[in-house]
């Protein structure tokens, strides 16, 4: 409603005096929630996938960041830094993501990774996989004629998901009726900030083309 207010008000200064063109900017703002203005031309496959990687980036440090702070409510007390980029001593004690690019490292060369690498495989792997999704979702929502950052929940809902349908097939997730209602929640809401993050980053960086 707000929105729409605000457009009445713009078309009647509008008509008044020309030189006031700071409302649409107001407008197109406070309009988040509507469907958006058209692009002014559709985006190049190449700008949707690099728009794309840019905002899985975004989406990234939005979940870590909201992990953080839980990790904080709860007593802990390393510093962002500390927290984000924590040892990796071993493959035994490396996330997920990091377990994933072993196996697929070591079918790919014959070899076994030592675990020396593990840290940074696992640094790695942590942060493409989240420009990796973003790319995906660039292709999608490049594709869209009014873009909205809102488009990025229903991304983050389906990330969560493939993780709990791809990773028990692995080994690496327990299937997810055996975790509690309370884990797979907070996992779920991580997801739906990154999807947020990244929707709303690529809102901005692909509204103008």
């Amino acid at each position: 409603m707000a929105s729409g207010i605000l457009y009445f008000l713009e078309a009647d200064t509008r008509q008044r005096d020309p030189r006031h063109r700071q409302l649409p900017e107001v407008v197109e703002v406070m309009g988040i929630m509507r469907t958006g203005r058209p692009r002014r031309r559709p985006l190049t496959p190449v700008a949707a996938v690099i728009d794309g990687i840019v905002a899985g980036a975004a989406g990234t440090v939005c979940m870590d960041a909201t992990r953080y702070l839980r990790y904080r409510r709860t007593g802990g007390t390393e510093n962002p830094k500390e927290w984000e980029f924590a040892p990796v001593e071993g493959w035994d004690e490396a996330p997920d993501p990091g377990k994933v690019a072993k196996r697929v490292l070591e079918g790919f060369t014959q070899r076994e990774i030592p675990d020396r690498w593990a840290w940074l495989t696992s640094t790695v792997m942590h942060w493409s996989y989240g420009s990796v999704w973003g790319a995906l979702y660039g292709i999608a929502a490049g594709s869209v004629r009014r873009p909205n950052p809102l488009l990025g929940i229903p991304f983050g809902a389906a990330v969560w998901a493939s993780a709990y349908l791809t990773l028990p097939q692995a080994g690496l997730y327990q299937p997810i009726w055996k975790y509690s209602p309370k884990t797979l929640a907070e996992d779920l809401s991580a997801h739906l900030v990154f999807g947020l993050g990244a929707g709303t980053c690529f809102w901005l960086t692909s509204r103008h083309c």
